[in-house]
């Protein structure tokens, strides 16, 4: 838990993901056309990861991957992350966080 946690910490938008999820591969291209260069933390290549993912179970993303942290908070999965970029929310998040400037 406290490697996420740290991890999730040292820049703007942090993505967990598997290289083999079609959701994470959905959510990495999103913030890409945004215009967002985030952390991403594949678990299947992390010598760690297995131990990685149970505390994002453990956080309550479920499924596992993607798991999104903004600003350092832990966002959601593709579902959370979708429902903030249909309603408008996502760009202020980035905002905030200083992951973009426009």
């Amino acid at each position: 838990m406290d490697r996420v946690a740290k991890l999730a910490s040292q820049k703007a938008v942090v993505i967990f993901s598997k290289s083999s999820c079609c959701m994470s591969h959905a959510i990495k291209r999103l913030f890409y056309e945004q215009g967002v260069s985030p952390a991403i933390y594949e678990l299947d290549e992390e010598s760690r990861g297995k131990e990685m993912e149970w505390a994002l179970v453990r956080l309550g993303c479920q499924p596992s991957v993607p798991a999104v942290f903004i600003g350092g908070k832990f966002v959601g999965s593709a579902n959370a992350v979708m429902t903030l970029h249909l309603n408008g929310s996502l760009k202020k998040l980035l905002k905030d966080a200083g992951a973009i400037w426009l």
